[in-house]
């Protein structure tokens, strides 16, 4: 198991190469050259770059679901908001890095190790998406739905607007599907006197360069103690 703080360190190393060069460009002496170690070293905690970049892809993952727990204290439906805020506008504002994930994700269609990593990535997405949504009924904020059919047509959607952003170059894509996501799917899901709560900034992860670091003070104190 690598080391926690060398693992961070070659993730955001990862991060800035594939901001910078893509997927089908990078190469371990790119990132090698991006920590303290040489390619050999690398090479010490994995056995080949595609297996650097498929814990890349859980790192994304696991990454997303600390914010996502982060809001676990919550009310069901401003969890729903957390997850659908970190999906559309984390971690990155950077459209190259969005540009290289979405490269990544085409090879995944060639590549068994990369399709297993995505696959397993959106059972474990809906998985959180789906608890949300059924502890929102048992608490009474959202209608009876089905939770595996609305969080399908969620992730579609969301996975819908980022392509679109990065493919036709239409930066308003998120806001646009977070609204109509809010206002023709939810509106049917939450309970008369729930709200969809207005779009959060959320935590970006730590060590990456070019995000939004900008949230609102409540989860930066949240932050703070958790880390004290």
């Amino acid at each position: 198991m690598t080391d926690p703080d060398v693992r961070e360190e070659i993730m955001a190393a990862t991060y800035e190469v594939l901001c910078e060069h893509g997927y089908t460009e990078l190469t371990a002496r790119d990132i090698a050259d991006r920590t303290d170690k040489s390619k050999s070293r690398l090479f010490y905690h994995y056995d080949s770059t595609d297996a650097l970049i498929a814990d890349f892809v859980d790192f994304l993952l696991e990454e997303f679901e600390r914010r996502v727990a982060a809001a676990d204290d919550r009310p069901p439906v401003e969890r729903l908001a957390t997850f659908v805020d970190s999906y559309l506008y984390e971690p990155s504002s950077d459209a190259s890095f969005h540009t290289a994930l979405l490269e990544l994700r085409a090879h995944a269609s060639r590549d068994e190790r990369y399709r297993k990593r995505f696959a397993e990535s959106d059972d474990r997405l809906r998985t959180i998406l789906e608890e949300i949504l059924r502890d929102g009924q048992a608490a009474g904020q959202f209608r009876e739905h089905d939770p595996g059919r609305i969080a399908a047509l969620l992730l579609a959607a969301l996975d819908g607007a980022l392509v679109r952003k990065l493919t036709v170059g239409r930066d308003s894509y998120p806001d646009e599907v977070r609204a109509a996501t809010s206002e023709l799917v939810l509106e049917e899901v939450l309970a008369d006197d729930v709200v969809f709560p207005a779009k959060r900034n959320v935590t970006p992860i730590a060590g990456f360069e070019g995000t939004d670091r900008t949230a609102p003070e409540s989860d930066r104190a949240a932050e703070s103690r958790r880390h004290e």
